[in-house]
């Protein structure tokens, strides 16, 4: 793990309970959320929902770094879908993942540029490389 030479922002949060019937709260009041597995009808959101949203407006956000450092003009309709498994195998749950990345308007070889540095920048890219399945498509 590298130093760290400047803090920029720590994200605090208090969940009780669990994905079962839990809720999250950040310390700001900004995110307060109920909780829910998979497939339940229970109205919140699960831990694979909220990685999946935290990870595509992360990797956006690292596009559109990309996009300013190498002067590149972004469409206004860039979106990332991101699809989060939750996986059962013999060591027990594992998280397996795809972002799909769109970027209408741009040469591919420009687009195909832009998401290889964004996932050289993106921080929940470093965190997952080597530790999960991931796949990220250019559609």
């Amino acid at each position: 793990m590298s130093g760290i030479a400047k803090l920029v922002y720590t994200a605090k949060t208090e969940t009780t309970g669990g994905r079962e019937k839990g809720a999250s709260r950040s310390s700001d009041g900004l995110l307060d959320i109920r909780l829910s597995v998979p497939g339940s009808a229970r109205i919140g959101a699960n831990p694979e929902q909220l990685f999946a949203a935290g990870w595509s407006a992360s990797f956006a956000s690292a596009i559109g770094l990309a996009a300013c450092k190498g002067g590149i003009a972004l469409p206004a309709e860039v979106s990332i879908g991101a699809e989060v498994d939750l996986n059962l195998g013999d060591g027990g749950y594992f998280l397996s993942a795809r972002l799909n990345v769109r970027l209408p308007g741009l040469e591919r070889s420009i687009a195909n540029k832009l998401v290889d540095e964004a996932e050289k920048s993106c921080p929940y890219s470093k965190a997952t490389r080597n530790n999960i399945d991931i796949i990220i498509r250019l559609v």
